[in-house]
C-alpha cells in the first residue's frame, strides 16, 4: 500500500492560513524574506531542516505534526513519542499523578489530546460512579461522558451552558489542530439530544462557566481550570493536560471535604 506525502510547502501554507498569517507576517516573525517563503510555499525552494522547525515554531504547530512536516521535507522526525508506562516518562507520570491525588477531595483527571481519559483521581470517580457503565469501558472519552444522555448529561444543573462551554471549547481546539478525529468527534457531540433550555443563558455576574452537578446533597459548583507541562520535547507529554475541578461556593467546599 503507498501513501502519498504532501508537500512540505503545502502543510506550511496550510498552517499558516490556519493562524491567519500574511507571507509578510510570517516572513517578518520567522526572519526570513517573504519571496523566500513564497518559494517554500509553493515548490520553488526545498527548507532545510532547521527552516523548518523554524517555521512550525512560529506557527505554534504541534509537535507530532512538526515531524509530519519534517517528514515531508525529507528528514527524519525529531521528537519522540512514547507510552505514559514508558520508563523515560516514570517521573512524568509520577508527576502527574500526584497532581491528581494531591487535588482531594476536589476532582481532577489527565487527558489526552482527543480527550480520552488517562487517570483521575478519587474524587473523579465518585462523582462519575452513576453514569452508564458502557461509557466507562476504556477507552473512556471525557466529552462523550460529559455530555452522552447516559453520562453526566441529565445530572447537569446547567447543561445548556456547560454543552455550549464544551463545543466552542473543541471547536477552538479543531480549529488550532485541523485534527480529523476531534472534527468527528464535535459532531458525535453535537447529535447528542440538546437541553431545551438556552445554551447562552449565562449568570452576567459570572467571571467563567461553572460546572453545576445535581447530586443526593443538592447542587456542586465547579469551576474548571486546565494544567499541561511547560516545553515538552515528548508529543506523549505535549498532548497530556490534567483537568482540575475547584468549588465554585462554600457549600460544595464543605460537601466534598465531608465525603473525602
Amino acid at each position: 500500500m503507498s501513501i502519498t506525502v504532501r508537500p512540505v510547502g503545502d502543510l506550511l501554507r496550510e498552517w499558516r492560513q490556519r493562524r491567519r498569517l500574511s507571507q509578510p507576517e510570517l516572513s517578518l516573525n520567522a526572519e526570513i524574506s517573504a519571496r523566500h517563503l513564497s518559494f517554500l510555499e509553493t515548490g520553488r525552494s526545498q527548507p532545510s531542516r532547521d527552516m523548518v522547525l523554524r517555521l512550525a515554531d512560529q506557527l505554534d504547530v504541534p509537535l507530532r505534526d512538526r515531524n509530519i512536516l519534517l517528514d515531508a521535507a525529507g528528514y527524519a522526525a525529531v521528537f519522540p513519542e512514547r507510552p505514559l508506562d514508558d520508563p523515560a516518562l516514570r517521573i512524568a507520570r509520577q508527576a502527574v499523578d500526584q497532581v491528581l491525588a494531591g487535588h482531594e477531595p476536589y476532582p481532577a483527571l489527565a487527558v489526552d489530546r482527543h480527550w480520552t481519559l488517562i487517570a483521575s483521581n478519587d474524587a473523579t470517580r465518585r462523582l462519575i460512579a452513576r453514569v452508564d457503565a458502557t461509557l466507562l469501558q476504556p477507552p473512556v472519552n471525557v466529552l462523550c461522558l460529559a455530555l452522552h444522555p447516559a453520562g453526566m448529561a441529565p445530572r447537569t444543573a446547567n447543561l445548556g451552558e456547560w454543552r455550549a462551554h464544551l463545543l466552542a471549547r473543541l471547536g477552538h481546539q479543531i480549529q488550532v489542530s485541523g485534527d480529523p478525529v476531534l472534527i468527528r468527534l464535535l459532531r458525535e457531540l453535537r447529535d447528542y439530544p440538546a437541553p431545551d433550555e438556552a445554551a447562552h443563558d449565562v449568570d452576567a455576574t459570572a467571571f467563567v462557566v461553572p460546572f453545576r452537578l445535581k447530586t443526593g446533597t443538592g447542587i456542586l459548583a465547579f469551576l474548571s481550570t486546565t494544567t499541561v507541562f511547560g516545553t515538552p520535547v515528548d508529543i506523549t507529554l505535549s498532548e497530556l493536560a490534567v483537568e482540575a475541578f475547584y468549588p465554585a461556593d462554600a457549600t460544595t467546599a464543605e460537601v466534598l471535604r465531608h465525603h473525602q
